[in-house]
């Protein structure tokens, strides 16, 4: 991946993923901690590596893609952020998994304001959605937090799930901060 698609904001450097972060994705993705609450829960390393496979091919049809968070200040991988398409058809989506030891800080909304950013700004995407399950307050906090705004609910597995929305007209650009102009 060029460098045109790294981002660093004050606290953490996001790198498009790359088969050089496969050991750092796996261990993200089998620990239940950190990939519990996604779609599809808890990957094994087969599933990880396929995943990154796709996330690859996503990046050269779209511009766009996940990336995997390291601290600024140097250390290991700490999380992951970035889109991909949803498998229910519901549009391109934000995705944002961190390690516990790196929550409540702040650094997954950094990471996801980033993400959505990029998205709007730098891949010219008009709409980009999330979604959460309904118990899930800490993402739905994040959510809220970058400007996306709940939009619909449903269910899945039995399970209350919201998904949220950032619409960017033409001409519409992201205020100063993280929160998305409307």
């Amino acid at each position: 991946m060029t460098s045109q698609w790294r981002l660093t904001t004050g606290r953490l450097i996001l790198s498009p993923v790359g088969w050089e972060h496969i050991a750092a994705i796996t261990a993200l993705k089998v620990d239940p901690l950190v990939y519990g609450q996604m779609l599809g829960g808890v990957r094994g390393p087969v599933l990880a590596a396929q995943e990154l496979a796709e996330d690859l091919a996503f990046w050269a049809r779209h511009r766009v893609g996940m990336w995997i968070a390291h601290p600024a200040a140097g250390g290991p991988a700490i999380g992951l952020t970035g889109l991909h398409d949803r498998t229910d058809g519901r549009g391109i989506a934000l995705r944002f998994a961190f390690h516990p030891a790196s929550r409540g800080q702040g650094l997954a909304r950094e990471a996801a304001g980033a993400a959505l950013h990029f998205a709007h700004d730098r891949a010219h995407l008009h709409r980009v959605v999330a979604v959460s399950k309904e118990s899930n307050i800490a993402s739905r906090t994040v959510l809220g937090a970058i400007g996306m705004r709940p939009c619909e609910t449903f269910e899945r597995a039995g399970e209350p799930m919201v998904m949220y929305e950032s619409i960017v007209s033409r001409g519409d650009k992201p205020d100063a901060g993280d929160k998305m102009a409307r």
